[in-house]
């Protein structure tokens, strides 16, 4: 893998930074979260699963052992899609996991191409109603989109969210959980459920528990002999310690309706774009009109 220089450890957001250095759980509730999105998860050796925002490949490699499901993971940086493809190749998993480019709010996807599409800490940085239209758009009538999101459990001070807010995570915007289901639903999402946690990634306790005692003095010595990735950890953790006391996540787990109902965002935004490209002639948009079809009667 390719060495960055100390300016390009420097300018690297959190996220990015910990994947250098080798953390292999990357999102806001550890591996607890990612536990109980998958606790939630109907996926079968059958399923198609989509890993939206995958990072460095962990929960699609977990899914592809775990469940024996084909998994296709996009991430849209290429320094995360370096690591997840060294990992996949690393555990053998090349003919279960596909790794590859991907944005959240452009899928390089057909419509109702997946059973099961997660995204772990992603809308959030993204247009959050465009992404959950894209994701509801990949999966498959009767499938399931589960997420996990940031949130504050509690109210922060006024210095704790501008330090999180304007430094650690400068641009994120963070939703209430209503907010989140309303995202959600009006992507056309059914039986949106939640469930909040802990926010454990940067803790002691988290550390330990996401990557294990060995793997995680491997960080630290990792962390320890380059002067750049002591400078950033030395920047980033009293930062992050004056948010984490309010910071959790929220899992999203919501369903794909097998039809469309007449009069829901979906079926509008279908209406939409048939009065928009005239009579139907290609075969998504013949799709798209027996959707409505559908969904009228």
């Amino acid at each position: 893998m390719i060495k960055l220089a100390a300016s390009e450890v420097a300018a690297l957001d959190p996220y990015k930074f910990m994947a250098t250095i080798g953390k292999r759980v990357i999102h806001p509730g550890g591996r607890a979260s990612t536990q109980a999105l998958l606790a939630r998860a109907r996926i079968t050796p059958a399923s198609r699963v989509l890993d939206v925002g995958c990072g460095v490949a962990t929960t699609a490699l977990e899914i592809a052992d775990r469940f024996g499901a084909q998994v296709t993971a996009v991430d849209i940086a290429p320094l995360m899609l370096e690591r997840a493809e060294a990992n996949t190749r690393a555990a053998n998993m090349d003919g279960r996991v596909t790794v590859r480019l991907g944005d959240i709010c452009a899928l390089p996807f057909a419509d109702d191409s997946f059973d099961v599409v997660i995204a772990e800490a992603v809308t959030m940085f993204a247009d959050r109603p465009r992404a959950a239209s894209e994701l509801a758009r990949v999966c498959a009538p009767g499938g399931q989109v589960l997420a996990t999101e940031f949130c504050w459990r509690t109210p922060p001070p006024p210095q704790a969210r501008q330090v999180f807010l304007g430094q650690v995570c400068p641009g994120m915007v963070f939703d209430t959980i209503d907010d989140w289901v309303g995202i959600y639903s009006s992507a056309g999402l059914v039986n949106v459920e939640t469930q909040t946690g802990p926010f454990e990634m940067m803790t002691p306790r988290g550390f330990l528990a996401d990557e294990g005692p060995a793997h995680s003095l491997a960080i630290m010595t990792r962390v320890a002999t380059r002067p750049a990735n002591i400078r950033k950890m030395t920047w980033l953790m009293p930062r992050m310690a004056k948010a984490v006391p309010y910071l959790g996540y929220v899992l999203v787990a919501s369903e794909k309706p097998r039809s469309v109902p007449a009069g829901s965002p979906r079926a509008r935004s279908l209406q939409r774009e048939l009065i928009r490209h005239g009579e139907p002639r290609q075969p998504a948009a013949a799709t798209r009109g027996a959707e409505l079809h559908a969904a009228s009667i």
